[in-house]
């Protein structure tokens, strides 16, 4: 057995020469088994790459499923509350530099158009607005189609002296809004007005896949100067792809808020006296209008968090302009400098696992570390430094990753004997249970807890007739490769298999350890399983004649735990959820069907759409029909879906969508599940259900 640690040894890791050295530390290093130094180091270097790159998380170019929109989203959700920490922090009064002349819901209901913004209140607004001293004006509005009254707003805007900017965008780089002829209407707009006063400007915008606006676009070249530059005139923000710098109100989240800009609706200014009255709010500022509406040009910011509301497009402008008048635009920590940072942080880990100090002590070092690594971005971010790309989250996960990587080395160095027994235990028990059971003795008495499980039962058609032709070794040897590939399935999609039954394998998700997505993992291993018994005898004539395997799966109550003498026990579980899944196996048999999965199982899961229904029986020895669902995956999407929508309006009483649903049985000959479907359709009538008579 190898030497412990030298520092595991320590009668007391307090005093000085209980302290472990550098080279106490590579000595011990140094023997332990090289494929452990190297599954080792790949998981550290692993962690220094998530410690830079969470924000972005791919391997090859490839993205680990789920795992990257994950450290994403929680990279996002620390930046929004640093950028929302730093707004609170410094509340800002009013800004006196702009305003904003929105079209709100009032204003449709008055000028009686919706989409377009009416025109006329436009025009009019602009004439008058032209005479207040603006310093410049925006329109976040794209005029793209005709309407009566453009005329009007041509002869006003070939009128004005006031620089204005007016709302521009392409096919090429907002297809889902602008079509092509749409962009040719907004060019020869602009050429009919004929004032160079008057120019077209970029008013796009780009929301991350949330809807969360936290980034200025890019600005590309083939486009007019975005709105914020081109009324500041401040060119050297052209290529900034920095962070949108929002401010807080003084009084934020309480009744005494106002808001960041002056807001006065663009009816104020559609007549000349309403105007009259305004003049002090606009002379010298920059004005921008545009929509205020619900349905319209919304985005979330990092304020959102707080207030739950969205914010408007036009706001998110005037932000950006104030941005460039504050000459605000920070940059963000360079790649080099990450990179660095990175190796400091999954040092750090590392070395934590591998010092020897009271529990108490070391609790305070690992939260000490943490708290600093999660403040240092939050302190940055007050500093006025730009933290979105900035890995916080990464930091967390690199160092926890490195620090438990390095503590599985540390403690495999004087473990052999526990390994050993984990070994031995798990040839009897899951693994996972095994590993509890050396945690805890106590978890062998005898006893169980209800839980909700997913239940899998499977079997083998015409095994037991099978087994009298061939030679025991021959059968022997199938069905061991046969369980085992079965066996993996369950394994690699997180299932507990329970036991196997002759041919037949019991499985469940759910205990010891429940996941949020074990109705999914379980769907998946179903579909597995069928693969795999699809393509089990391909190359072996004595595996070809197994039979088919049939599948059932529900979703309820258990009894799982620990049964049997205190001589042997079996981690098992009992009751009607797995009676259940045992009865859906059975009636694959009357329905021609591969694999049976209930309606319990297909309301919980997010991935229903891969089955297609198979109505509603009842099963042998049950009171009550259920409704069962086959996987399909193979199967069109669009057929499923409407398979189970004529299935839903003939359940309601549309005996005309019996029809339908035989056509497509027709048109899939090989498929004898879908016929069968058909016909119990067609006994039971609608709302009806199908008695099976055997289990």
């Amino acid at each position: 057995m190898d030497k412990a640690p030298h520092w595991r040894n320590a009668a007391d890791p307090l005093t000085e020469q209980a302290k472990p050295t550098l080279a106490a530390v590579r000595e011990d290093l140094a023997r332990v088994p090289l494929a452990r130094r190297i599954v080792t180091i790949v998981f550290v270097l692993f962690a220094i790459f998530i410690a830079r790159s969470s924000w972005d998380l791919e391997i090859a170019g490839r993205d680990i499923p789920g795992v990257k929109a994950f450290m994403r989203n929680a990279e996002r959700a620390l930046y929004d509350t640093r950028s929302l920490t730093a707004s609170l922090r410094k509340p800002v009064e009013q800004d006196q530099r702009i305003i904003l002349v929105p079209f709100t819901p009032d204003t449709q209901r008055t000028t009686g158009e919706r989409s377009p913004l009416d025109r006329t209140t436009l025009a009019n607004a602009l004439t008058n607005i032209d005479k207040m001293g603006a310093k410049s004006i925006g329109i976040d509005i794209l005029i793209d189609q005709a309407q009566p009254d453009d005329p009007l707003l041509v002869k006003a805007l070939h009128d004005m002296k006031t620089p204005v900017w007016l709302g521009f965008a392409t096919n090429a780089h907002n297809s889902f809004d602008v079509d092509v002829w749409q962009q040719e209407f907004m060019a020869n707009f602009v050429k009919q007005i004929g004032n160079p006063n008057v120019r077209k400007t970029s008013i796009r915008l780009e929301a991350d896949n949330d809807n969360v606006m936290r980034n200025w676009p890019a600005q590309y070249r083939d486009l007019p100067p975005f709105m914020p530059v081109a009324m500041t005139g401040m060119t050297r923000a052209e290529n900034y792809r920095g962070s949108v710098l929002y401010r807080a109100p003084v009084g934020f989240g309480t009744q005494d808020q106002r808001e960041v800009f002056t807001s006065l609706p663009i009816d104020l200014f559609a007549t000349p006296e309403g105007a009259a009255m305004l003049g002090n709010e606009v002379k010298g500022k920059y004005v921008l209008i545009g929509g205020d509406l619900p349905d319209l040009d919304q985005f979330d910011t990092p304020a959102s968090l707080l207030s739950n509301e969205p914010t408007t497009g036009l706001k998110i402008h005037a932000t950006m302009i104030a941005q460039l008048l504050d000459g605000r635009l920070p940059g963000r920590v360079n790649s080099v400098a990450l990179w660095i940072v990175a190796f400091f942080v999954v040092l750090c880990g590392t070395f934590t696992s591998m010092i020897d100090i009271r529990p108490g002590y070391l609790t305070l070092v690992i939260m000490g570390q943490l708290a600093f690594f999660f403040a240092v971005p939050f302190l940055f971010e007050l500093q006025g430094i730009d933290t979105q790309g900035l890995p916080a989250f990464g930091w967390i996960a690199g160092w926890l990753l490195a620090y438990m990587a390095t503590e599985a080395t540390v403690k495999a160095m004087g473990s052999d004997q526990k390994r050993f027994a984990q070994s031995a235990l798990g040839k009897y028990l899951p693994k996972d249970i095994a590993a509890q059971i050396l945690k805890d003795p106590n978890k062998l008495t005898l006893r169980g807890e209800r839980l909700p499980l997913f239940t899998l039962f499977t079997d083998i058609q015409g095994f037991t007739n099978l087994s009298t032709q061939l030679p025991a070794e021959t059968m022997a040897s199938i069905l061991n490769a046969y369980l085992e590939g079965m066996s993996n399935i369950v394994l690699d999609h997180g299932g507990t298999i329970d036991k196997f039954v002759g041919d037949a394998v019991v499985a469940f998700w759910g205990a010891p350890i429940a996941r949020p997505d074990d109705g999914e993992r379980a769907v998946a291993a179903a579909l597995a399983m069928l693969d795999f018994t699809r393509n089990f005898g391909k190359d072996n004539a004595d595996r070809a004649r197994l039979g088919r395997t049939r599948i059932g799966l529900h979703h309820g109550d258990a009894i799982v735990g620990n049964f049997g003498g205190e001589g042997r026990i079996s981690y098992t579980a009992l009751g009607d959820a797995m009676n259940t899944a045992a009865r859906l196996e059975g009636a694959n048999k009357y329905l021609k069907s591969a694999a049976l999965i209930s309606e319990e199982v297909r309301k919980i899961i997010s991935n229903a759409d891969i089955l297609r229904p198979m109505g509603r029986i009842v099963l042998s020895g049950r009171p009550a029909p259920i409704t069962v669902w086959e996987p399909a995956a193979d199967m069109d999407a669009e057929v499923r879906t409407e398979l189970t929508r004529l299935w839903e309006q003939f359940d309601s009483g549309d005996k005309e969508a019996l029809h339908a649903i035989e056509a497509i049985a027709a048109s899939r000959p090989n498929d004898p599940a879908l016929s069968a479907f058909a016909y119990r359709l067609l006994q039971a009538g609608p709302g009806g259900h199908f008695v099976l008579g055997e289990k």
